[in-house]
């Protein structure tokens, strides 16, 4: 999990297009939304794909799924994210790009935006998932953090923005039903890392970044064994201690790199990696780019940083699943 900073500055993983922003709503296969989750042109069609983007550091909203709809949630960028359900607390933390939730269909949700956020939002009729019952049972109020397909369905829709028509929108938003009704939910989760623990830890690493940090260490400051940390850390932000060590010091090397003109060996040493060669071969897994293109890119365009992989070096997905209600 990303501490303020490092949340104001993640910037979406999937590139939005300039048609996005400029094209009439009427045509689009992606509606923008005039407030969460409302969607001036209605949900007349069985699959509706709309996009919410918001650039506040905090904003809460409620709504409920209609009655005849699942509502399906991807982040395209990560942000620090509260679900609520009857005062109940679904989900509390953050949710890396790919992250997938769901609302079933009559259910009152709220949620509160810690940062600045991007999603894309499916409102799929029932009829996609009647077939499946009981499996769909299991969908309300689900979370799963960086489901690969979605983050793929996701990148798909937004590469094309409106270049992509109505039916190969459709096509995505029936991909992603297919795929929800087919999930194997988990039997049991692990608990996440409590708040003030997560909170120790995130300064932790943020104050110490540029040196080497043993899982010990961290195990230490958390006040847990090595086994059970690593465990419940990975459960509040989807990654392991390693990972988001490695994350947090690219995403202060994003920073730099957009904001200096520090040469890339002493950057490299500046956020804690011995070589430089280590330093672009970890920028680039994490980034998709060596540290010099993406200066060169950055500049270009505008001064960004990314603080979440585009993808994870290992196959398997992370889970959470949320109480039902």
């Amino acid at each position: 999990m990303f501490n303020d900073l490092q949340a104001a500055h993640a910037w979406i993983e999937f590139p939005a297009s300039r048609c996005d922003r400029d094209a009439s709503h009427g045509m689009r296969a992606i509606a923008q939304e005039s407030g969460w989750r409302k969607v001036d042109r209605g949900l007349d069609a069985d699959i509706t794909i709309s996009r919410w983007e918001d650039s506040r550091a905090i904003s809460s909203h409620e709504a409920t799924t209609p009655a005849d709809r699942y509502f399906v949630a991807i982040a395209l960028k990560t942000a620090r994210v509260k679900l609520t359900r009857d005062r109940q607390i679904i989900f509390d933390g953050t949710m890396p790009a790919g992250t997938l939730y769901v609302s079933a269909p009559s259910k009152l949700l709220g949620v509160q935006f810690q940062s600045p956020c991007a999603f894309l939002h499916f409102h799929i009729s029932t009829d996609h998932f009647s077939a499946a019952r009981p499996a769909t049972e299991g969908l309300n109020d689900l979370v799963l953090l960086r489901d690969p397909l979605a983050a793929e369905l996701a990148k798909a829709l937004t590469e094309h923005g409106d270049t992509a028509d109505q039916q190969f929108a459709r096509c995505v938003g029936e991909t992603l039903a297919m795929h929800l009704t087919r999930l194997e939910l988990p039997r049991s989760k692990v608990n996440a890392l409590p708040k003030w623990r997560l909170r120790r830890v995130e300064q932790y690493i943020a104050d110490h970044f540029d040196r080497c940090i043993s899982l010990s260490e961290l195990a230490n400051v958390a006040g847990l064994s090595r086994m059970h940390f690593a465990a419940q850390f990975r459960a509040a932000t989807g990654y392991r201690p390693r990972e988001y060590l490695l994350n947090h010091r690219v995403a202060h090397a994003k920073t730099l790199l957009t904001t200096t003109e520090r040469p890339l060996a002493e950057i490299a040493l500046a956020v804690g990696f011995s070589t430089q060669a280590h330093f672009s071969t970890v920028f680039k897994r994490i980034s998709g780019e060596s540290p010099a293109r993406w200066r060169l890119a950055s500049r270009a365009v505008l001064p960004a940083t990314e603080a979440l992989p585009r993808r994870r070096p290992a196959a398997d997905m992370d889970w959470m699943v949320g109480a039902a209600a």
